[in-house]
């Protein structure tokens, strides 16, 4: 009893912090900002009927949210399925990593939202658009990592498969995937959160429906009200994208694993 009190009394104070400090902005601005209380009446009543639609640009906040997953969900998968392949050739060969590092020093820094006017000139639609988007942030760190793991594999282990006369195959699923595996979780997370972020902004500019478009239909209609709710949304869902991924993380490696 006395371990769970001292687990939860922390966040449980910085989130009360949190909630004074939200009413003291409100009270500054006037009301402009709204307070805590006619926020929580007001998400009471959005999630009281969160998938009534009237309409494309009508639609409950669940909707939203299930619509910009369902973009993350298949641009991740398909940085995924060239990433992490990517990351393991380039760890494994010096010629490739050679060639690609600065390929990828090139291309990383750049912001997400700059590839989305490619993403619409080549696939003529924001739906698309807005899942290049998601793809071509989500590489980077999943092909950075795993290369970073593979190259950390120590020296030894790929001694004793060059005697053994290992298969490049049997090299990587039994000596480089086990050992980089922990590297690999590493990029999945950074890569999910970096997409949870950018498919919010690549919404508002597309337009659509998903939680950015709603917020910034929100925004257009003036009601900060559900704005504040959106973002506490965003925020949940990135939460627990997190935590899943923690949890897959723990049970696939022998490491700890910190969030």
């Amino acid at each position: 009893m006395q371990e769970l009190v001292k687990s939860a009394v922390p966040p449980l104070l910085g989130l009360a912090l949190l909630v004074l400090a939200w009413a003291g902005v409100s009270m500054a601005t006037g009301g402009s900002i709204p307070a805590p209380g006619a926020t929580w009446e007001q998400a009471i009543k959005l999630f009281s009927d969160p998938f009534y639609s009237n309409g494309p640009n009508d639609q409950g906040v669940g909707w939203n949210v299930l619509a910009s997953l369902e973009r993350v969900a298949i641009g991740f998968g398909l940085a995924a399925l060239v990433g992490i392949p990517a990351g393991f050739l380039i760890g494994r060969f010096k010629f490739l990593s050679k060639m690609f590092n600065p390929i990828i020093s090139l291309l990383k820094p750049v912001s997400p939202l700059a590839w989305l006017p490619i993403g619409l000139l080549v696939f003529k639609g924001a739906n698309p658009a807005a899942i290049w988007t998601i793809f071509i942030c989500s590489i980077w760190p999943m092909v950075i990592n795993t290369a970073i793991g593979v190259q950390r594999v120590p020296q030894d282990y790929m001694n004793v498969a060059r005697v053994l006369n290992l298969s490049e195959w049997k090299i990587a699923t039994k000596i480089l995937l086990p050992s980089v595996l922990p590297y690999m979780l590493t990029g999945v997370r950074l890569a999910v959160g970096t997409a949870w972020l950018v498919i919010v902004a690549a919404e508002m500019l597309t337009g659509g429906v998903g939680i950015g478009f709603w917020v910034w239909d929100e925004w257009n209609n003036l009601n900060v009200m559900n704005i504040i709710i959106a973002i506490g949304v965003i925020g949940i869902v990135g939460l627990a994208l997190e935590l899943l991924l923690v949890q897959i993380a723990k049970a696939f490696t022998y490491e700890e694993v910190k969030s």
